[in-house]
């Protein structure tokens, strides 16, 4: 196996980590060079869950319903942190300790399938009862992202959208309309932002997971539709570092001055209790504006239409459950993957979660459409009205650059120590450098 080489000092990193937890990650389970066991279908599996916490309520109750219907196999049910998956599954390939079954979403699969982690599942799609009945446009965006070949290494589960949430209650009194295009965007963040009394129009996001963030209003405020140009990034054009630069210019004029080290967690929870007016996330934040907020006073709105007349978004990451290759028991784990992915499971899943479901029968499900946001973004995706610019998740080391590597440098951005053209400019560079390399190893 060839490691990239923006991959090797994590890998390294990894496994010094791997060797101080050898012993007992061995006790654990394989490494992911193990090419694992069938198994005989029953016994004990192991499950992580990729976005542990907030989805954990929903998962428990579907691990329970697999278990009724299958009571010679158990299912172990282990919570990982968003914000530390990567790490986890990059320690365990090195180390031991993989599960059998994991959530993988499209941000990182380039990566776990890099290192010979995951069991290509095609075949085993195709004698399936999911077979003909996911999503076609999730199906090829995890095979675009697995970069081998168009070969499938995760089943996908469901896909987020990027949403403009907004306080309808907030916008009324200040006799605003819906801010349907980015000069709407604008105009209301200025006009609900009162700082002497702790009002503000906007919540922009300083910490983790700030990066796709920006480059989701980058993209859509200059209307470009196209990742590359030529080997060449789109990412830091003239038109996207002015955008960047008008966007980062409303922290502390129309945000908190907290914005510049809040995370989902954070940004949420500030949205929900107090009086902003804005908040970008996605679809998974519906049910927590709904507990805070009712129904009655918030509204969510796909990405502001730019001056072209255009609405364009970035992709959003499409999410998964994976079978490692180190497994033991793969039957008993496919079987879980099926029960999961299946409409029943999968409509409660993505209703709980505000999310699109990968199942085309979970797919069509009343509860959709009843859910406002997320039926806008399900009709914006499908009806034309969207351009979407697809980001490279194919990169093996897609997710450090867009998150962890980069964040620092957007706080930079934030306060003033650099500039929107050196943020996308080092980016950019990065990224350059990283298309280059995944060319040459498949011509190689």
């Amino acid at each position: 196996m060839r490691i990239p080489k923006t991959l090797r000092g994590r890998t390294a990193t990894a496994v010094s980590l791997a060797a101080v937890l050898a012993l007992t990650a061995t006790a654990c389970g394989d490494d992911g060079s193990s090419s694992g066991e069938e198994g005989g279908g029953k016994g004990e599996i192991t499950f992580w869950d990729n976005n542990g916490g907030p989805r954990t309520a929903v998962w428990k109750e579907i691990i329970n319903d697999f278990e009724k219907k299958h009571p010679d196999i158990k299912v172990k049910y282990v919570p990982i942190p968003i914000a530390d998956v990567q790490s986890k599954y990059d320690t365990a390939i090195a180390g031991g300790g993989l599960p059998d079954v994991g959530g993988v979403g499209t941000a990182y699969l380039a990566n776990i399938v890099s290192q010979d982690a995951l069991e290509p599942i095609d075949d085993r799609l195709k004698e399936s009862s999911l077979d003909g009945k996911l999503v076609e446009g999730m199906v090829e965006s995890v095979k675009d992202a697995g970069g081998r070949n168009g070969a499938m290494y995760t089943v996908p589960t469901s896909a987020n959208n990027g949403v403009l949430w907004y306080r309808t209650d907030l916008f009324k009194a200040a006799d605003l309309e819906a801010p349907t295009t980015w000069a709407d965007f604008y105009e209301a963040a200025e006009k609900l932002t009162d700082a002497d009394n702790n009002e503000f129009g906007y919540t922009i996001r300083g910490g983790a997971g700030s990066i796709a963030q920006t480059i989701d209003a980058a993209y859509g405020q200059s209307g470009i539709t196209e990742f590359w140009k030529g080997d060449k990034t789109t990412l830091n054009a003239p038109e996207n570092v002015a955008a960047v630069e008008k966007y980062a210019g409303l922290f502390k004029k129309t945000t908190p001055a907290a914005d510049v080290n809040n995370d989902f967690t954070k940004m949420v929870a500030q949205w929900d209790s107090g009086s902003i007016g804005m908040l970008s996330h996605n679809l998974g934040s519906y049910q927590d504006h709904v507990k805070a907020l009712g129904d009655e006073k918030f509204d969510g709105i796909p990405n502001p239409i730019g001056d072209s007349g255009t609405r364009v978004q970035v992709s959003n990451p499409v999410d998964g459950l994976g079978l490692f290759k180190s497994s033991d028991n793969k039957a008993a784990a496919w079987k879980f993957i099926e029960f999961a992915a299946s409409h029943s499971s999968n409509s409660k899943w993505n209703e709980s979660a505000g999310a699109l479901p990968a199942n085309t029968e979970a797919a069509k499900d009343p509860w959709i459409e009843k859910a406002q946001p997320t039926a806008l973004a399900a009709k914006a995706m499908t009806d034309g009205s969207t351009k979407i610019v697809q980001l490279p998740y194919y990169l093996p080391d897609w997710n450090n650059i867009s998150k962890a590597d980069n964040e620092p440098e957007f706080q930079k951005l934030l306060l003033g120590k650099v500039t929107a053209k050196e943020f996308l400019d080092k980016i950019a560079g990065e990224l350059n450098a990283a298309q280059k390399e995944w060319k040459e190893r498949q011509d190689s």
